[in-house]
């Protein structure tokens, strides 16, 4: 095996394939492919190789028998310690040249995992949000609920915010109508932000019967790429304005939440407590975020395509499962988010290039800081896909390696460094 390092991060291994190799590969690729074969004179998936050969000829097993050689050849690139493979192989032979009786040389090209520069990672100060829940914040969140249990019911005159709009309506990009765009009978709380900046605002107002042209722009980060920016001509007709009565506030129409709690005084309690937690999680997740993206922007990585390829790739199959578990096409299942395909995958790239970068980031940090995966981390971590994918832990050590588990890790301990060494603001 002779090793090249390639000028565009790239690496080549070469080997010679030996006439014994390739001929191991021919066996296998008939064991394989004998049990189809029908020749008179013989029972199927009883032909004798030299019958095989006369008459279909050996070449017709040549692909199948190089497929078998390079996994073996793969094996020893992944077991060099020189080099860290991220890609799938580029082959590089000379098909003319392959045959069973001289040696031949095959190539494997891969692209490696990055080198990153690290900036600075430890110490780093962000502004930790206050937590603080107010009676006002407890007393929206019970007219929230209160809203939920309320009924809504036809009114005459204006419809304002707050009512609930049953309307068609018809979109239009430069006069014509654009996908996604047209619905009939549509049910839009006013005031809830459903739709795009502008459109519900120009519906207020407006009187059962009436017909109106509202005029919008999409945002420069829409999903759909042929909106981003554009303004558009929104045809509607409303059909009926209906308004909300709210629930009355007492401890029978606590009892019937189906929560623990059973009078007023300690649903207000609870929901101090839980819009605490919650405003805890939120500025936790932002100190977060705020903290990693300084690093991130201290950080020089170059990464190969490939590896985000590889990434997205594994969310979008991911949902394509979903979506066979559940029967339900492809298309038709992204579409329950408001996507196409098209949308989906440029997003699932988007993020995958994001997973790549941070997982690189992290693994760096872990490194330079000779930190290591504990037995224990790794026994738990075998516990969690066993629930989580419910199966026999045994058969989760059999397919995943301990080295493997310490491998996918060790970024988190990188990412757990960084974040306990940070510095509230």
């Amino acid at each position: 095996m002779n090793i090249t390092v390639l000028e565009n991060k790239k690496v080549k291994y070469t080997f010679e394939v030996t006439p014994d190799e390739f001929a191991h590969g021919l066996e296998h690729a008939y064991d394989h492919a004998k049990k189809d074969v029908e020749v008179k004179g013989f029972r199927k998936g009883h032909v004798p190789f030299a019958i095989f050969e006369k008459k279909y000829g050996v070449e017709t097993l040549y692909e199948d028998a190089l497929n078998h050689v390079l996994s073996h050849k793969y094996q020893e690139v992944v077991a060099d310690t020189t080099h860290e493979v991220v890609s799938d192989p580029e082959i590089d032979l000379d098909y003319k040249k392959v045959n069973r009786e001289t040696p031949f040389e095959v190539s494997l090209l891969f692209d490696v995992k990055p080198e990153v520069t690290l900036g600075s990672y430890k110490g780093l100060e962000a502004t930790y949000p206050k937590t603080i829940v107010k009676d006002s914040d407890v007393d929206l969140e019970i007219q929230n609920l209160l809203k939920k249990d309320g009924t809504l019911e036809p009114k005459d005159g204006e419809l304002l915010v707050g009512d609930t709009a049953i309307f068609d309506f018809e979109g239009f990009l430069e006069g014509v109508p654009f996908d996604g765009g047209k619905a009939e009978n549509y049910e839009l709380e006013i005031g809830s932000n459903q739709f795009i900046p502008g459109f519900e605002e120009q519906m207020v107002g407006m009187k059962a019967g009436e017909e109106k042209e509202i005029h919008v722009t999409f945002p420069e980060n829409y999903q759909a790429e042929n909106l981003k920016g554009k303004p558009v001509i929104f045809k509607i007709k409303l059909h009926e304005a209906k308004t909300k009565t709210l629930a009355e506030l007492n401890d029978t129409w606590v009892e019937t939440l189906n929560r623990e709690e059973k009078t007023v005084e300690t649903l207000k309690v609870a929901l101090l407590k839980e819009l605490t937690d919650r405003k805890e999680k939120s500025a936790k997740q932002q100190f977060e975020n705020d903290v990693i993206t300084k690093v991130l922007d201290g950080v020089t990585v170059e990464i190969p395509e490939s590896m985000i390829k590889k990434e997205a790739q594994g969310q979008i199959d991911q949902i394509k499962n979903q979506a066979k578990q559940y029967n339900i096409p492809y298309e038709q299942f992204l579409q329950f988010s408001g996507m196409t395909p098209e949308m989906f995958e440029a997003q699932a790239k988007e993020d995958a290039a994001s997973r790549v970068k941070m997982n690189l980031v992290f693994e760096a940090v872990a490194k330079a800081e000779s930190l290591e995966v504990s037995e224990e981390k790794v026994e738990s971590e075998y516990q969690k896909l066993a629930e989580t994918h419910k199966l026999e832990l045994n058969y989760v050590k059999q397919v995943v390696t301990p080295d493997q588990l310490k491998k996918d890790l060790l970024p988190q301990l990188g990412y757990e460094l960084v974040i306990e060494s940070a510095v509230k603001k």
